[in-house]
């Protein structure tokens, strides 16, 4: 007898795996990106509150004194206006002799700054690496380090009261300040000079060819086509000045006449809880209007703002 040995093979599937919601990139991506973007709103939100709450307090219009809540419950534009009419704090003056020095401080630092870059970046000559270097490592100082020096030196000249001249005219401040401002412009070269180098020397050796000297070549070609580092370095250059405390306070002293906005508004709120509560709105009024310039400059100029800082970040 024959017997059936067959025997029924099951066909056995293996069980699929149950695909953790962690391993799909889909999901992964879209949980990272919604946690970048509530962090980025966080951060955001923290970036804007101290403004907004600035601005507020500008347009507070209760009674001075201590601030015992969060934003104003009456608001009023008086704090601009008593701005320009307290005889105690000449506001309008000190914005004066802040776009004074800090218009003057930009152009001379600017034509400065251009014109070293433009010789480290087309001129060979000897010792130029050396200075180069020498420049950068000056630059990486403070400049508050030197200005103790920097005030017996002024005073040594006679720009500042000495025992000679105990008493020089505010013009002999804002001359000093200039001075302080331009007087290192030479060592941020690096930024201008990357930007030089990007443009074609082919151009210089053309006009060479048809007669042009080098500061032809330099006023008359170069810079026109430099537009967006000029831009970048005159408003480098304005910043600083139109924001300076330390230099201000060491060079002006006592002389209320001669201080900038940043000296001024200090004073506003230097002198103990009395003064604080007395002039606290003005001091956020005058904030506010201290930072319109700039920002209104840096809205109109970004686009060539970053074309100066991309453009001079190629070579350096």
């Amino acid at each position: 007898m024959e017997t059936n040995n067959s025997v029924t093979v099951k066909e056995v599937t293996p069980k699929r795996k149950k695909q953790s919601i962690f391993k799909n990139q889909r999901v992964t991506r879209g949980i990272v990106d919604a946690f970048l973007y509530i962090l980025l709103i966080v951060l955001c939100l923290i970036w804007i509150f101290p403004i907004v709450w600035l601005i507020a307090n500008a347009l507070r219009g209760e009674s001075t004194g201590p601030v015992r809540y969060l934003f104003p419950k009456v608001l009023t534009l008086d704090n601009f206006k008593n701005l320009f009419t307290d005889t105690e704090m000449p506001y309008l003056k000190w914005f004066i002799n802040t776009l004074i020095v800090a218009t003057a401080t930009s152009i001379i630092s600017t034509i400065i700054v251009l014109l070293t870059s433009y010789a480290f970046s087309r001129l060979n000559f000897k010792g130029r690496k050396g200075l180069m270097k020498l420049l950068m490592i000056l630059g990486m100082f403070p400049g508050f380090m030197s200005m103790i020096a920097i005030y017996y030196i002024l005073k040594a000249v006679g720009l500042l009261p000495n025992e000679n001249t105990p008493i020089v005219p505010v013009s002999n401040y804002l001359i000093s300040l200039i001075l302080v401002g331009t007087s290192g412009a030479a060592m941020g070269y690096l930024v201008s000079k990357g930007y030089f180098d990007t443009i074609s020397k082919s151009i210089d050796e053309a006009a060479e060819i048809d007669g042009a000297n080098k500061a032809q070549i330099f006023w008359h070609i170069i810079l026109p086509l430099s537009k967006p580092i000029v831009i970048y370095t005159a408003l480098t250059a304005f910043m600083g000045p139109w924001g300076d405390y330390i230099f201000v306070a060491t060079i002006t002293r006592g002389r209320t006449e001669a201080w900038t906005i940043a000296r001024g508004l200090y004073d506003m709120i230097n002198g103990g809880q009395e003064k604080l509560g007395r002039y606290f709105t003005l001091f956020c009024a005058g904030s506010v209007l201290i930072s319109i310039p700039i920002t209104a400059l840096f809205v109109f100029m970004q686009r060539y703002y970053v074309s100066g800082v991309t453009g001079g970040a190629v070579k350096g």
